[in-house]
C-alpha cells in the first residue's frame, strides 16, 4: 500500500527582484488506498494548499532549495563575501529555544549561553503579523578563523516550527539585517498548516507530525534494511529523521555516532548535502569545481555509491572532528550512511563502518 505525495510548485506572475513570491505544496491520498496511512493518522483527504508569500529583497538572489528548505536565496556583497538565507520548517517545537540558539552559537565559535542569559539576546520581531524572537550571534569559523554572523528567528504555528535564517560573512550579514527584518515582515502564510513548497527531500508534515524515515517506509510498504552490526556499536534512539543510529564511544569520554537515513528523490543533492555537513565540521562552502577532493565513487553489492571524507573541527569542543559519508542512490530514494564525530573514533571505525555499508540488504 502506498501513500503519494504530489508537490506542486506556484510563482506569483512577475516574481523578479524584488517581488512577491508564492510557493504551494499539495498533498493528495490516491481514493482507491485510503489505508495507506497508519493507524492514529490526521485525516488529510481534501486538505487544502497551504501556501508560504514573502518578498523577497531586490539584492537577494534565489538559490536552489536543497535539503529541507522551503525558501533559499545568496546574498553577495564586496570583495566575494557571501551569505545564505533560508526558511526551514520542522514538525513540532523542534527543540527550545535555548537548544536551538546553543547549536548556533557554537557554529561561529562561541560557547553556551543559560536561560537567563537567552532572554538578554531575544530581539523581537514580525512574522506573518504576529510577534516572534531574533537570535544575532557573531563569531569566527571554527576552520577558517573568518568572522561570521547568524541571524536566525524562529516562530511557531499550526504544529510546525520555523527556522528564518541568515549566516555568512560577519560584516555582510551585520549590513543586510534590515533587509533581513523587512523580509520577516513580509512573510504570510496563506492557508492552515503553512507549508511552503518542500523540496522532495523534506518528509511531509501532516497535522504538525512528521513521519520518521522507517515510518515513511513501511507506509510504503518497505522495511528497514537488514544488516549485520558491527562490535561494540551501540544502537540507540535516532528520532524523527533517521532510520537508526549507533553510538561509538572513545578514550576521555570522546564519542562518534553512525546515523542511517533514507530521503526521496536525490535527498537534496551531493553538493548541497556535502555543503551542510563542511558546515558541522566547521569549515566554509566549497566551489562546485571543488566538490570532487571530498567525493569518490564506490562500488557496492548494490550499485554504485559515492564517499565522502571530511576532516574539520568540532566547534563545541574545539577537537579535530572527521565525518566519513556514503550516499546510496535507489530507484527514486536515497539512502545516507554518516559516521561522524571524534576523528580517532572515526578512523578506528572506519574499516568496521565500510563492511557495515557492503552488508545491507534492502
Amino acid at each position: 500500500m502506498r501513500w503519494a505525495l504530489l508537490f506542486l510548485v506556484a510563482a506569483l506572475a512577475g516574481c523578479g527582484r524584488g517581488q512577491v513570491q508564492e510557493y504551494r505544496v499539495a498533498k493528495e491520498l490516491t481514493p482507491a488506498q485510503p489505508s495507506a496511512m497508519p493507524a492514529g493518522h490526521p485525516d488529510t483527504s481534501g486538505t487544502a494548499p497551504s501556501a508560504l508569500q514573502y518578498k523577497r529583497p531586490a539584492e537577494w538572489q534565489d538559490a536552489p532549495l536543497g535539503e529541507m528548505r522551503a525558501a533559499s536565496f545568496r546574498v553577495a556583497g564586496k570583495d566575494g563575501k557571501q551569505a545564505d538565507v533560508s526558511a526551514i520548517p520542522l514538525p513540532g517545537l523542534a527543540g527550545s529555544d535555548l537548544d536551538n540558539v546553543n547549536r548556533w552559537r557554537g557554529q561561529v565559535g562561541l560557547p553556551g549561553v543559560s536561560e537567563a542569559e537567552l532572554a538578554t539576546l531575544a530581539q523581537t520581531v514580525e512574522i506573518a503579523g504576529q510577534p516572534a524572537k531574533l537570535y544575532e550571534q557573531a563569531g569566527a569559523n571554527a576552520g577558517s578563523g573568518e568572522k561570521n554572523r547568524i541571524l536566525a528567528a524562529i516562530t511557531r504555528r499550526d504544529g510546525a516550527a520555523w527556522f528564518f535564517k541568515m549566516t555568512g560573512d560577519d560584516g555582510l550579514v551585520a549590513e543586510q539585517k534590515p533587509a533581513f527584518v523587512e523580509f520577516l515582515k513580509s512573510v504570510s502564510f496563506s492557508a492552515p498548516g503553512a507549508q511552503a513548497q518542500l523540496p522532495p527531500s523534506h518528509p511531509p508534515i501532516d497535522g504538525g507530525s512528521m513521519m520518521a524515515p522507517a515510518a515513511a517506509a513501511a507506509a510504503s510498504g518497505q522495511t528497514k534494511p537488514n544488516w549485520d552490526v558491527p562490535s561494540g556499536w551501540k544502537e540507540i534512539p535516532g528520532g524523527q529523521f533517521l532510520v537508526a543510529k549507533f553510538a561509538l564511544t572513545g578514550a576521555a569520554n570522546a564519542q562518534a555516532s553512525v546515523n542511517v537515513s533514507m530521503s526521496p528523490g536525490d535527498g537534496g543533492g551531493l553538493s548541497a548535502n556535502v555543503s551542510r555537513w563542511r558546515g558541522q565540521l566547521g569549515l566554509g562552502p566549497e566551489a562546485e569545481a571543488d566538490l570532487a577532493k571530498d567525493l569518490q565513487s564506490l562500488e557496492l553489492p548494490g550499485g554504485k555509491a559515492t564517499l565522502a571524507d571530511i576532516t574539520g573541527q568540532d566547534a563545541r569542543t574545539g577537537q579535530k572532528a572527521r565525518l566519513v559519508a556514503v550516499v546510496v542512490p535507489r530507484s527514486g530514494e536515497t539512502w545516507f550512511y554518516k559516521l561522524m564525530g571524534d576523528a580517532q573514533i572515526v578512523e578506528r571505525e572506519k574499516d568496521a563502518f565500510m563492511k557495515f555499508v557492503q552488508t545491507v540488504k534492502y
